[in-house]
């Protein structure tokens, strides 16, 4: 995924090969079911601009069909096999919500009691929350919680436990269980569930009860680790409609537990024969098979999902246990797909016919999985052909073309001529969220840029007033101005006028997040301090006192605590632990300081030295 605001999350890609490969320990199974694929999967590739992607079909205990299209290195050329990894994304999370079926067998945990008994360290917005969300409500988006996904994406984290102490400054938008309503987190806190109870870390816990098992044995958890593997993917988008662009891998690691597995096609199917198999793989239980039953059942209305005109026999919408569940033409369907910065995947099985199909792709937020598993789907199922292609893509120009609309709807409401309230150097400094992060905002020739996250650089161009637009910085190519994204940045100012936050629709249904400013610390040596020290007249026998201990400048008002300062710009302090206030200190030309002045929200107090 692209880590700025303009940025939608992303799926995966994959590329060539032409190879039918049998499960291990069976033979190679040949149909005419798959005669003439090669024409419309090449086609699907060009219609697409797609780099590559590699399915995969199993039937009850053995894999069917097994090819690679395309380019896993569109530079190199080097083809796409049934063994290239590829990120599979949120994929992952049924791997993540088995480990509770584990526990559950175990009698080690019980999916409908309170959250907190298990992860007592978890706090939700509000008691309500605290006391009644279940383990169930997290395994099958319930919790009232929406997205929130810009807190993990543009503010990533190395650390499981900050992703957790998030959470309860995230709002909800609707009630428990009243709606669904997809949750990264709530998978996080499933795996970290995991790990506290087996007291193993979550990738320790997929490989020795999963993939161990399953000779899953390059299936992984990083794309730090995919990268050295020598039959990687690289991610790839589409630019400007038709230019295919090499993406940098994101590295997820922190919230692996929703959505960090990468995997081939060919490991992928051991996993979707265990379910077929009602949990098991090679006539051994894996996955409790009570579990598998409830995981692949209704657990929750997504939405009415009523039948079409053009699709009749494609209905229903809900959830399980990591998994969607649909009617697909008269076909029970468990699925799910997965979205990841240049990469795309969906996994899905029809449990009443033994059938699975695995596409995954390395083409950000792609159509292609879809395509190809329904095309696929049908002539396994024994189905008239439709085409699924034509259709989605169809649809899919006709949402560019809206999305277009909207864009230049976007500038209608935009004032002219005027101009921000302050110096852009006025608006500089670190704006924190406690359910989000850190932001920095600065000045790099004459304009205004935003920082989010280790490396991602957003640039704000002046939209009206104290409102900027943000525009994608790519590291290669500079500044991306060809979209004219809705999103927005607003400055606000206190009733001194000095910019105190940032404000951005961060998350639909809420009100913008907002992050208030908190002034970045600059480097200044002791020797320097030194010449603030010394007491400061601020009314008759009452004097401010300035020091230095432990190679730190505090500030003493009589009757109040002491205030360590902290040096935010030339001669001018913030007060560490109070918002909004700073000491001023006015230093001659000969590097002399003469008086200190308290910026206060209620006024500022000057004081002389003595």
């Amino acid at each position: 995924m692209k880590k700025t605001i303009l940025s939608a999350l992303c799926l995966l890609l994959s590329a060539l090969s032409v190879i039918v490969i049998a499960q291990k320990k069976n033979k190679t199974v040949t149909t005419d079911k798959f005669a003439g694929l090669d024409t419309a999967f090449e086609r699907v590739l060009k219609d697409w601009h797609a780099a590559g992607f590699a399915v995969a079909v199993v039937e009850k205990n053995k894999v069917i069909y097994a090819k690679g299209f395309g380019y896993r290195d569109v530079d190199k050329r080097l083809p796409v096999t049934p063994n290239t990894l590829f990120a599979i994304g949120s994929c992952t999370k049924a791997f993540t919500a088995s480990l509770l079926g584990m526990l559950q067998k175990e009698n080690k945990i019980n999916l409908d009691n309170p959250v907190r008994e298990y992860l007592p360290e978890l706090k939700f917005y509000n008691d309500n929350m605290n006391n009644q969300i279940i383990v169930r409500d997290l395994m099958t988006h319930r919790t009232g919680l929406p997205r929130h996904d810009y807190s993990w994406y543009l503010f990533s984290s190395t650390s499981r436990d900050s992703l957790l102490r998030r959470i309860q400054y995230m709002q909800p938008t609707a009630g428990i269980r009243e709606k669904w309503q997809y949750n990264n987190f709530m998978f996080l806190v499933q795996g970290m569930i995991a790990e506290k109870i087996n007291k193993k870390k979550w990738e320790v816990l997929v490989k020795e009860n999963i993939f161990d098992k399953l000779d899953m044995t390059r299936s992984n958890f990083s794309v730090l680790t995919m990268s050295k593997d020598s039959n990687a993917s690289i991610g790839y988008s589409i630019k400007n409609d038709s230019i295919i662009k090499k993406l940098d891998y994101y590295n997820i690691d922190a919230m692996g537990p929703a959505g960090s597995i990468n995997s081939s096609v060919n490991e992928m199917s051991n996993w979707v024969i265990t379910w077929i198999n009602g949990g098991k793989f090679n006539g051994k239980e894996i996955i409790p098979s009570n579990y598998v039953t409830e995981a692949q059942s209704s657990q929750m209305v997504i939405a009415g999902a009523l039948p079409s005109k053009e699709h009749p026999d494609v209905h229903l919408s809900n959830y399980g246990f990591g998994w969607f569940i649909s009617s697909y033409r008269g076909h029970y369907r468990v699925e799910h797909g997965g979205n990841i910065d240049g990469f795309s995947a969906n996994t899905c099985f029809f449990p009443s016919d033994s059938i699975g199909i695995i596409v995954l792709t390395n083409q950000n937020g792609s159509a292609v999985p879809s395509i190809v598993r329904n095309i696929i789907a049908d002539r396994v199922l024994n189905l008239s052909s439709f085409p699924w292609n034509d259709s989605l893509k169809a649809a899919a120009d006709k949402a560019k073309a809206t999305a277009k609309e909207s864009e230049k709807n976007a500038l209608s409401n935009r004032k002219v001529n005027t101009k921000p309230s302050h110096p852009l150097k006025d608006y500089e400094g670190l704006f924190s969220n406690p359910g989000y992060g850190t932001a920095e905002v600065y000045v790099k020739n004459d304009s205004l840029f935003i920082k989010m996250g280790p490396t991602d650089i957003t640039w704000l161009k002046h939209y009206h007033y104290d409102i900027f637009q943000p525009f994608d910085v790519d590291k290669k190519e500079g500044i991306d101005t060809s979209s004219n994204s809705p999103a927005r940045i607003s400055f606000t100012m206190n009733d001194a006028g000095d910019i105190v936050a940032l404000n951005s629709q961060l998350e639909a249904g809420l009100d913008p997040i907002k992050f208030t400013k908190k002034p970045k610390a600059k480097e200044i040596s002791v020797a320097d301090m030194k010449k603030y020290e010394g007491e400061y007249e601020l009314a008759p026998n009452v004097n401010a006192k300035v020091y230095i201990k432990e190679n730190k400048l505090y500030a003493f008002v009589p009757g109040q605590p002491e205030y360590e300062l902290m040096n935010v710009d030339t001669n001018k302090f913030a007060l560490k632990i109070l918002d909004g206030y700073f000491i001023l200190f006015d230093v001659t030309d000969k590097n002399v300081t003469t008086a200190l002045t308290f910026i206060q929200p209620n006024g500022n107090f000057k004081a002389k030295k003595k």
